[in-house]
């Protein structure tokens, strides 16, 4: 077993009560989403928890440290208060969060549209405070994916794509993220497919769209090749209930689009019974991180950009996640050159 209370270079977890700040609230599910009950249990996951660090480590310093061609890194929104003092420097604004955070990173998905489609002066500024070459991913609002589940919402996409596409080229793919379905949502994956299908062939052109499911059964080749036809990205998540990206690697060609889009996500209810302030490393994922680096970088070698965000929830804060994703992808491919000699 590898040492894990070696210096780190990203905040774990330490002794001494937390700085004060309110606990994240997890979306209430819509009535009539269909993603209430019988949820498949949660798969157990393989990772171990750091030792004890010794302080807070410096702040973050560029986002070169792993530089890899059509490899874009971020995080799963900017907004996070809890990072001010870790990843932000300390007395940040919120106002110069997203500035800031462009410092480092070159992608970010942005989480808020996934409750409500932002406003037009919103997104403009959105495009003014970051450079050149920054990509914001975005979800799609949640009164099409969960509430009308793709029936009678073609305002609201509308209203969503009109905003978004303010952003020109800094904008990134577009993710129509679903719930799981239960059985009265729909019986079986060919109803879900039914209505997935005239709704993608009616998208609008000059986007980027990814769809994600939370139906592990749901990623079967009739998906796949729908996808693949539109030209739109099979999201590939990490998540408790979801399929290792190891085997759906080894079952099925992923490649339907000329990007990827991943989501490192986690176990969120696991992550919130254990703190409530989302500012530092609490579960090691480096296993979990070992079996998708091979994964993406077999997209990679296929010319398929990958765009890929981390969670606080995936484990306990998400630039660490990332810092941690750069330091095993550099130890295994440096174990990799040395075997090659």
């Amino acid at each position: 077993m590898r040492n894990c209370s070696r210096s780190l270079p990203w905040p774990a977890l330490r002794p001494g009560p937390p700085p004060s700040s309110p606990a994240p609230v997890a979306p209430v599910a819509p009535p009539g989403a269909g993603c209430a009950g019988n949820k498949p249990a949660p798969r157990r996951s393989s990772t171990r928890g750091f030792v004890a660090g010794a302080g807070t480590p410096p702040l973050f310093n560029s986002l070169d440290k792993l530089a890899i061609p059509n490899l874009r890194l971020g995080t799963s929104s900017w907004s996070s208060e809890d990072w001010v003092g870790t990843f932000y420097p300390p007395g940040t604004s919120p106002a110069d969060f997203l500035p800031e955070y462009a410092k480092h990173f070159d992608t970010v998905e942005v989480d808020s549209t996934f409750y409500r489609s932002p406003s037009r002066s919103m997104v403009k500024n959105w495009r003014e405070r970051t450079p050149p070459g920054f990509v914001f991913a975005a979800k799609v609002p949640q009164v099409i994916t969960h509430e009308k589940i793709l029936e009678g919402c073609s305002a609201e996409l509308k209203e969503f794509l009109d905003a978004m596409g303010l952003l020109g080229d800094k904008l990134g793919p577009l993710l129509f993220q679903f719930p799981y379905f239960n059985r009265k949502a729909f019986a079986r994956a060919e109803d879900f497919m039914a209505r997935l299908e005239p709704f993608l062939s009616a998208l609008p052109v000059g986007f980027s769209y990814a769809v994600e499911v939370r139906n592990k059964g749901w990623i079967a080749p009739r998906l796949l090749d729908l996808l693949r036809k539109k030209k739109i990205a099979l999201a590939l998540i990490d998540h408790p209930w979801m399929t290792l990206i190891s085997e759906l690697a080894s079952k099925f060609d992923l490649i339907t689009a000329g990007f990827t889009y991943v989501r490192w996500l986690g176990d969120r209810k696991g992550i919130e019974e254990k703190t409530k302030h989302l500012d530092r490393i609490l579960v090691n994922r480096e296993r979990e991180m070992e079996m998708w680096i091979p994964a993406i970088e077999k997209l990679l070698k296929a010319n398929v950009t990958v765009y890929g965000y981390f969670n606080n929830h995936y484990a306990g804060y998400a630039p660490g996640s990332i810092a941690l994703f750069r330091e095993v992808w550099q130890r295994m491919r440096s174990g990799a050159a040395r075997r090659a000699v």
